[in-house]
C-alpha cells in the first residue's frame, strides 16, 4: 500500500493538471500551444520519460529503498511550485519537476511490487496498485466538482464558498479567484506525499535486489549495473522484448496520455459540458475503473492472460467507434464512451504492461530496463500530445480527425498485445529469467 501511493500520485498530478486546466487557461491567457506545452513536459509525458531514465538506474545500482527515501521530496516541491504558480513559466517548472518525480518512482515501485510477491499473486498486486491509480483521480475529480467555479450558465460547486473565502483572504476575484479550487487540489497530493514519503523511507530493501547485487560483487567486472545496462541493447531477448512491451505499451499511452490530460477539457469544449458536469462525468468513470480494477486483479492470475488483455483493449476500442459515430457533442454518445473507456482503463494495458515488464527482465536490470521503455514511451507520448492539440483546434473543430487516430492506435495495441503476449502466469520470476536467458544472467 505504501508502494502504491506512488501510482496515486502519478495519476492524481494528471488529472489534477487536467481538471483545473480550462481554469488555468482563462487565468494566465494561454493558448491551446500552451497547453500542449503543460501536457508535454507533466507527468503523462516528458518529465515522466526523464524521470523514469534515472529513476531505472539509480534503483538498479543503489536499490530501490533509496528511491522511496528521497523520492517524494522532489515531487512535494514540484507540487508547492504549481500551488504558488503565478505566470506561465512558473506552472510550467511546476508540471516538470513533478513529472520528473512521477518518472523516478514508477520503475521501482512496479519492481518492488513484483519482487515482493509470491508467484501466484503478482498479478493481483499489481492491480491492487493500479487500484491506487484509479483512486487518485476519483477523489482529485471529486474534489475539482465540489470546489469547481461557476462556468458559462453553470452554477458553482458546493464547496466553491471555500474557494471563494481563501481567495477573498489573498484579495483576489474573477479568473484568478477561479484557478484557487486547482490551487486546493494541488494542495491535497501535497499532504498525501508528505505522507508516502514517511511510509516509503521506512520500507525494507527488496531482497531479490540484495541478491542480485550479492552476485555482482562475486563478479564485479561481468556484472557491474553498466555493464548489465548495457546488455539490454546487445542481447536478442532483451531487444525483441523491449520492441512488443513498448510497441503494446505506447501505442495505447498515446491516447491515454491525451485522455489523461485533456479529458475534462475535451468534455467542456467539444462536448460543451460545464467545467463542474466534465469533472463529475469523469470522476464518475473513475469509479467504474476502480471497480473493474479491482475484478482485473481478483482473476488476472487464474485466467488465460492473453484472452484477457484481448478483452480489455476491445473495450477501449469500441469506445472510440462510439464517440465517432455518435458525436462528441451527444450527451449518450459521451455517457457510453465514459462507460466503455472506464472498462478498457480497469482492464488495462497498463497494468499489463507493469506486470510482464517486472517478469521479463532479470533483476539485476530490471528497473533499469522499465526506465527505458518508459522513458521512449512517454517521451513520444509527450510529441503527440503536441500534436493533438492542433489537431484537436481551439474549440475541437478536429475531434474527429484526432479520434479516429486514436481508435487506429488503439487496434494497434491490441493486435499486438494479443498476438505476442508471454506465457509467465504461475511461475517464479527466477524461473522465468533462466527459460528466457539460460544460466547468461
Amino acid at each position: 500500500m505504501a508502494v502504491s501511493l506512488t501510482n496515486y500520485l502519478d495519476a492524481g498530478a494528471i488529472v489534477a493538471g487536467a481538471s483545473g486546466l480550462t481554469l488555468w487557461q482563462n487565468y494566465l491567457g494561454l493558448s491551446e500551444g500552451d497547453l500542449g506545452w503543460l501536457n508535454a513536459i507533466s507527468a503523462n509525458c516528458l518529465g515522466a520519460a526523464i524521470g523514469a531514465i534515472i529513476g531505472g538506474v539509480l534503483a538498479d545500482k543503489f536499490g530501490r529503498k533509496a528511491i522511496y527515501t528521497y523520492n517524494m521530496l522532489i515531487y512535494m516541491f514540484g507540487v508547492a511550485l504549481i500551488m504558488c504558480s503565478i505566470n506561465f513559466p512558473m506552472l510550467l517548472t511546476g508540471f516538470l519537476v513533478t513529472g520528473i518525480s512521477v518518472g523516478v518512482g514508477v520503475p521501482a515501485s512496479w519492481t518492488y511490487i513484483s519482487e515482493n510477491s509470491e508467484v501466484g499473486n503478482r498479478g493481483r498486486n499489481i492491480g491492487i496498485s493500479q487500484m491506487a491509480w484509479g483512486i487518485g483521480p476519483l477523489i482529485i475529480l471529486l474534489l475539482g466538482t465540489l470546489l469547481a467555479p461557476p462556468t458559462g450558465a453553470a452554477d458553482s460547486g458546493v464547496a466553491y464558498p471555500l474557494v471563494a473565502w481563501v481567495g477573498s483572504f489573498f484579495g483576489v476575484e474573477g479568473t484568478a479567484l477561479h484557478v484557487f479550487s486547482s490551487r486546493i487540489v494541488f494542495f491535497s497530493l501535497f499532504v498525501v506525499a508528505f505522507i508516502a514519503w514517511l511510509l516509503q523511507r521506512r520500507l525494507d530493501e527488496s531482497a531479490e535486489w540484495k541478491a542480485a547485487k550479492a552476485a555482482e560483487q562475486q563478479a564485479p567486472k561481468a556484472g557491474s549495473v553498466f555493464a548489465s545496462f548495457g546488455k539490454l541493447f546487445t542481447n536478442k531477448t532483451n531487444i525483441l522484448t523491449m520492441l512488443f512491451l513498448a510497441g503494446m505499451y505506447l501505442t495505447w499511452n498515446l491516447v491515454c496520455s491525451v485522455m489523461g490530460m485533456f479529458q475534462p477539457h475535451i468534455y467542456e469544449t467539444a462536448g460543451g459540458l460545464s467545467n463542474e458536469y466534465a469533472n463529475m462525468l469523469s470522476a464518475g468513470q473513475w469509479l467504474v475503473i476502480i471497480l473493474t480494477t479491482f475484478f482485473f486483479s481478483l482473476i488476472v492470475d487464474r485466467v488465460n492472460q492473453r484472452w484477457l488483455y484481448a478483452v480489455g483493449v476491445s473495450f477501449g476500442v469500441l469506445a472510440w467507434v462510439i464517440v465517432i459515430f455518435l458525436g462528441v457533442n451527444s450527451m449518450q454518445g459521451l455517457i457510453f464512451f465514459t462507460l466503455l473507456w472506464a472498462l478498457q482503463a480497469g482492464i488495462s494495458v497498463q497494468s499489463f504492461y507493469a506486470l510482464w515488464a517486472s517478469e521479463l527482465f532479470p533483476a539485476k536490470y530490471r528497473a533499469a530496463a522499465q526506465g527505458v521503455m518508459f522513458f521512449v514511451v512517454r517521451g513520444l507520448s509527450a510529441v503527440w500530445g503536441m500534436v493533438f492539440v492542433h489537431i484537436y483546434g481551439e474549440k475541437g473543430e478536429g475531434f474527429t480527425v484526432a479520434a479516429s487516430i486514436m481508435l487506429a492506435f488503439f487496434v494497434i495495441s491490441l493486435l499486438i498485445g494479443t498476438i505476442w503476449a508471454p506465457v509467465t502466469r504461475g511461475k517464479s520470476l527466477e524461473q522465468i529469467t533462466r527459460e528466457r536467458y539460460g544460466d547468461d544472467f
